[in-house]
């Protein structure tokens, strides 16, 4: 099972792989988004990004996983899914990814977007890409684990995880963190979505939680559409408006693909 800095060494293969992906369209008219947050925090972090969206006349549901495992998270995106109208562009940030990874194989589903998120293989989990650092890469401050659940060290979390966020907004959100389950961690993905369904990514340059070019290598093994931007582990809080962008190329991009 490879790690995420080995995907590091990578680069040739994963250029390879890219070329030989085929043409992933699906169903058109994808009006519906539904936004997957990651590890630490809860959906609120989307409210910039679901604005933009909403007034461009998209239909925007956003996800509250509990982080309690991958199988519980799954479910109910699953959920919102199903709730959704028409076709869904499903959006997951950092360990979000993983989830939509999994959930995205639903038939609504036209298209999958990472935002500085995991995109995972079969039979890959965070705690597998997370496995052996390369020397010198961010290691995200996280604490030991209680009961089975993991915190960021607040006083590290502003500059780990939302560096460009406002001080204030970056205080609260430490202090306001969601436990993530470490049965989360080792959730497997089994069929990941973007191997059926068109992908876009959007990386995150100066992200100290997953480190960027391991990000690139992710996008390019996925095939997916890549854009890059100048922020933190927190890009979706920080810079809404070029992650929004980025979800409405992919809503676009599966009507054009489908016509």
């Amino acid at each position: 099972m490879s790690s995420l800095f080995t995907l590091l060494a990578a680069a040739s293969v994963a250029a390879i792989g890219v070329s030989a992906i085929p043409n992933k369209a699906h169903a058109a008219d994808a009006k519906s988004v539904v936004l997957v947050h990651g590890g630490f925090v809860d959906g609120s972090g989307w409210q910039g990004v679901y604005d933009i969206l909403k007034k461009d006349g998209y239909d925007v549901t956003i996800v509250q996983n509990p982080t309690t495992s991958l199988a519980d998270d799954v479910a109910v995106t699953r959920r919102a899914i199903a709730a959704a109208q028409g076709s869904v562009v499903l959006v997951g940030h950092s360990y979000g990814g993983v989830v939509v990874s999994e959930a995205g194989t639903d038939p609504k589903v036209a298209a999958v977007v990472y935002i500085a998120a995991f995109a995972p293989d079969a039979g890959e989990s965070v705690s597998s890409l997370i496995a052996n650092p390369a020397p010198g890469a961010p290691v995200p401050p996280i604490l030991p684990p209680v009961d089975g659940f993991l915190f960021l060290d607040n006083a590290k979390f502003a500059k780990s995880f939302a560096a460009d966020v406002s001080p204030a907004l970056a205080a609260f959100m430490a202090h306001s963190q969601v436990p993530w389950g470490v049965a989360a961690l080792d959730g497997k993905v089994t069929a990941p979505a973007w191997k059926a369904k068109p992908s876009w990514y959007l990386v995150a340059t100066e992200d100290k939680m997953i480190p960027p070019e391991a990000q690139r290598q992710m996008a390019g093994r996925a095939g997916a559409t890549v854009t890059e931007a100048k922020g933190s582990h927190a890009i979706y809080v920080s810079k809404p408006k070029a992650v929004a962008n980025l979800i409405e190329k992919a809503a676009k991009g599966v009507k054009t693909a489908a016509q």
